[in-house]
């Protein structure tokens, strides 16, 4: 059974990074969320209730069950369905079987993953709420429940010959499944034999063990000193507030916030190095022992991504770092500062320039960014609006962030946490393109087919946020308001595609040498990374040497070759973006079918269809000059 929606959030929930200025993903992604004031500008205190936010800032989950009768009748369906699966073990030789028991499994998935999406949207409006806290464990439990129960449908499957596969393969029986058949068989030659597959479960648990020990050395244990704000005031340092600080217009706080976090890091460096080498160990093993040629290659292969789509990124960035270092070099020109640090990377260049966005106008801006993509794809915007997709506001003990989630069968769900400014307008067209993305995938197939890779989940986001900010910029006449929009802008280059793309290459590196036997001492590893930083950041900025231990606080180091994403994402989504507002109808008409391609086909052959390869390097240098446009627009405004 493919990973649902529901599974893939709560995997990349785990691994968000504690203060990012970057967008999380998932298959549905989710957004780091910014800790600024909530809306009504008032204090934290004064939040209301859950029982007291209006019906219509609210989504409506009645409208995934109407009642917790209705779950609890589902959850008994699903438990009888799943105990029915075993009439199959032991007969999936032959194509009629086999379709049944891919129907039987699509079943289970569908109303599993509806259990658990309500559950855990329910606990994420009020997570002291122990109604829910219990109901999501209930689901979480059945999640697990059901996998184990159908777990042996590949290995049966796969116990055939590839002789026997292809038959499958064509027979009009099974039409409906011939993707699901085609993965299975390219998955063939990594799978064991059964004991061996058994023993590899076993040690699962062992496996996560390095995840789990970062996890809590970071998040529980990790404590940081106070610092003074800008008023001489002693402030707490934490994960949550570290961004803010670095946000800070007073330099002094900037550097204090940077310093404090580096040092204690550099406490744990032996701890935190011996939890990252274990992890790069774990993945060595596996790798070996699936006879993957690399960590890489076994990493990328589930998505089925070529090896070049990885390395044409780290390549194809390098031959535009001389861009990120001209932007460095206008960022030192802007804030006046003799030498350019680390700690200045998220400092304001415009300063006390606010915008101030209510939630309605912000849904305005967002559709009349989104007019290059036509009255049919702005009709069901319009409709996530009216209809109670989205939940909008924060309220006392609701989860923070934003994301966009659902189950195959309802419409899609939004969570934000709006508040009166740029960045809750760019979250909100951020989600409802992950909504739109899989409104129109579920409704132009099926099930198993509608799931689509973690691979594209950015793209469809992305390119909204891409049209919107065109839009934006087109229609300013503020020099002011021109330059904070191409300064988020640029931040977004730099922090989506350059930093990520360096994550990417350290990860390359780190394994490579493991896998060749040398050795990952903390001293190592913060050499690797130093040197990255000097480089990606060129001769204008000062790489203060704190930065060195910078990788010890990178959550996604321990989910291995996944960042890189981010930063292919991005790329795809620009180019794509940028073809619809050259191109018009053409372009559109492309990016509507990848919208409702799902996960149909291989993720890199979706893109291809649409109109955009990213095996090549192309799409990244197209984003590289779009990133360029926004570097002279930035340029002709100082002068």
């Amino acid at each position: 059974m493919k990973y649902t929606r529901a599974l893939c959030l709560t995997l990349v929930l785990s691994l968000l990074p504690l203060s990012s200025p970057h967008p999380g993903a998932s298959v549905q992604a989710t957004r780091m969320p910014f800790n600024d004031n909530p809306i009504r500008r008032i204090s934290m205190e004064t939040l209301p209730k859950r029982t007291e936010v209006p019906a219509e800032h609210k989504w409506k989950l009645e409208d995934m069950f109407a009642d917790q009768k209705a779950w609890d009748q589902t959850y008994e369906e699903v438990r009888r369905l799943t105990e029915s699966s075993k009439q199959y073990q032991g007969k999936l030789n032959e194509a009629e079987a086999i379709k049944q028991c891919f129907e039987l499994e699509d079943e289970i998935g569908q109303h599993t993953e509806r259990l658990f999406v309500y559950a855990h949207m329910h606990h994420d409006e009020d997570t002291a709420d122990p109604t829910y806290q219990a109901l999501t464990q209930k689901a979480k439990k059945l999640s697990v429940e059901v996998g184990e129960a159908l777990s042996f449908i590949t290995p049966e499957i796969l116990a055939m010959t590839d002789s026997q596969l292809d038959e499958l393969i064509k027979n009009p029986l099974l039409s409906e499944y011939t993707f699901t058949l085609t993965e299975m068989k390219r998955e063939k030659a990594h799978i064991l034999s059964k004991t061996e597959e058994a023993l590899l479960a076993q040690v699962g648990n062992l496996s996560s063990a390095p995840q789990t020990i970062f996890g809590m050395l970071n998040n529980a244990d990790m404590k940081f000193p106070k610092i003074k704000d800008e008023n001489g005031k002693e402030v707490e340092l934490t994960h949550g507030s570290y961004i803010q600080f670095l946000e800070n217009p007073n330099r002094q706080v900037r550097e204090a916030a940077f310093k404090a976090v580096y040092e204690t890091y550099s406490k744990q460096k032996n701890t935190i190095a011996a939890t990252l080498n274990a992890n790069v160990n774990k993945n060595i093993f596996y790798s070996r022992v699936r006879k993957y040629p690399s960590v890489l290659e076994m990493s990328l292969y589930g998505d089925n991504i070529p090896k070049e789509v990885y390395t044409n990124l780290v390549d194809t960035i390098h031959e535009s770092l001389p861009l990120l270092h001209r932007y460095m070099q206008l960022r030192k020109k802007l804030l006046g500062v003799d030498e350019l640090h680390m700690y200045d990377l998220f400092a304001p260049l415009v300063d006390e320039y606010k915008l101030d966005i209510t939630y309605e106008e912000a849904k305005q801006q967002v559709k009349d960014g989104l007019q290059p993509l036509g009255a049919e794809y702005l009709g069901f915007l319009q409709e996530g609006y009216d209809n109670g997709w989205i939940d909008v506001y924060e309220n006392e003990n609701k989860r923070t962030g934003a994301y966009s989630w659902g189950a195959y069968g309802t419409h899609p769900y939004v969570l934000l946490n709006h508040k009166n400014n740029l960045n809750s307008m760019f979250t909100l067209a951020h989600e409802m393109g992950h909504a739109l993305h899989s409104f129109y995938s579920d409704n132009a197939l099926k099930y198993r087919d509608a799931q689509y890779t973690i691979f594209l989940a950015e793209v469809a986001s992305t390119t909204n946020e891409a049209l919107l900010m065109d839009y934006l910029l087109k229609k300013s006449t503020d020099p002011k308001e021109k330059m904070y929009l191409l300064t988020y802008y640029a931040d977004q280059f730099r922090t989506t595609v350059f930093r990520q793309t360096m994550f990417a290459e350290f990860e390359k590196i780190v394994h490579e040498r493991a896998e060749q036997g040398d050795s990952l001492t903390p001293q190592d590893l913060s050499d690797i990374y130093y040197e990255l930083n000097v480089k990606y950041h060129g001769k204008d900025m000062v790489v203060d040497k704190d930065i060195s231990m910078e990788w010890a606080r990178i959550p996604h180091f321990y989910n291995s070759f996944y960042v890189y994403k981010y930063a292919t994402g991005f790329s795809a989504a620009t180019s794509f973006s940028k073809q619809i507002l050259e191109e018009g109808q053409p372009a559109v008409d492309r990016y509507l079918s990848f919208l409702k391609s799902g996960g149909s086909d291989f993720s890199i052959q979706i893109l291809k269809k649409a109109g955009v390869d990213m095996s090549s390097p192309e799409p990244i240098r197209e984003a590289m000059s779009v990133f360029e446009d926004v570097i002279t627009q930035m340029e002709q405004l100082t002068k």
